[in-house]
C-alpha cells in the first residue's frame, strides 16, 4: 500500500478497514466466535476499537506471524476441539455479502472444504521470466480462461481437516497463498461458491478509490 499505516487500519468513512471486515463476518449468525490475528503493535489498538463495537460474537485479538499461513495457524491453536467448521477471511475485504458468508459455509458443510471465487475475466497466460530483464516474461502457455478461478475469502473448512492440512504443511516445510492450497495437497476436493467482483481485497492505493465508490453506493441504498 506504501502508507506508513497497516492498510486494515485504514479508515473508509471514519472506520479502520478490518472492523467495516469484521462487521460483515459478525453479521453472519452461522459465524459463533471470530478470532483476529494481527501485527503485535495492532493489538491494543484494535481490541480498543472493538470495545466500541456491539458483536453479540466473542471477538478475541491474538498475536499473528509474518504471512498469512503464520496468522491462520495462530488462530488455529486456540480453536476448541468442538468447533464443526472454520471460517479464514482477509481483514481487507470489506464488502463481502452475509448471502456469501452464508452460502460458503453452507457449501463446507456439505462437501467438507468450500472458499468463495469469480472467474477470470482476462486472457490468462503463463509464463518464464529467465534470461530476461525484469519487466519482461515470455509466454509459454495460454491457460483456458473457463478452467480459471480467482479465489477469494471467505474460505471455509471442517475444523480437523484444515488442522491436518497445516500440520502436514508445518511437516513438510510446504508454505501456499491461502487455506485451500494446503488442502488442496493433501487429495481433498475444495468447491467454488461464485462470489462478486465487489469483494474486492484492498492491497494498493487505487483500491481505496474503488472502496469508497463501492461504500457510497451501499450508503445510497441504505
Amino acid at each position: 500500500m506504501g502508507a506508513e499505516t497497516p492498510k486494515q487500519f485504514l479508515e473508509l468513512d471514519g472506520v479502520p478497514i478490518a472492523i467495516l471486515s469484521l462487521r460483515r463476518i459478525a453479521s453472519c449468525p452461522l459465524v459463533t466466535h471470530i478470532i483476529v490475528a494481527t501485527r503485535q503493535d495492532g493489538i491494543e489498538k484494535l481490541e480498543a476499537r472493538l470495545r466500541q463495537e456491539k458483536f453479540t460474537q466473542p471477538v478475541r485479538v491474538i498475536k499473528g506471524g509474518d504471512s498469512r499461513q503464520e496468522s491462520v495457524a495462530a488462530a488455529l491453536k486456540l480453536v476448541s476441539n468442538d468447533t464443526e467448521l472454520v471460517l479464514v477471511h482477509d481483514a481487507v475485504r470489506p464488502f463481502v455479502s452475509v448471502e456469501h458468508i452464508t452460502r460458503v459455509i453452507e457449501e463446507a458443510r456439505h462437501c467438507k472444504a468450500a472458499i468463495v471465487g469469480i472467474p477470470a475475466m482476462d486472457t490468462v497466460k503463463e509464463v518464464k521470466r529467465a534470461s530476461l530483464p525484469e519487466d519482461v516474461a515470455l509466454i509459454t502457455n495460454t491457460v483456458p480462461r473457463e478452467r480459471i478461478v480467482l479465489a477469494q475469502t471467505p474460505q471455509v473448512f471442517e475444523m480437523r481437516l484444515l488442522k491436518e492440512a497445516f500440520a502436514r504443511a508445518e511437516a513438510d516445510g510446504v508454505s501456499a497463498s491461502d487455506e485451500a492450497g494446503l488442502v488442496e495437497r493433501l487429495g481433498y476436493d475444495v468447491h467454488v461458491i461464485q462470489g462478486s467482483e465487489r469483494n474486492i481485497k484492498i492491497t494498493k492505493p487505487s483500491d481505496m478509490d474503488l472502496a469508497r465508490f463501492y461504500l457510497q453506493l451501499e450508503q445510497k441504498k441504505a
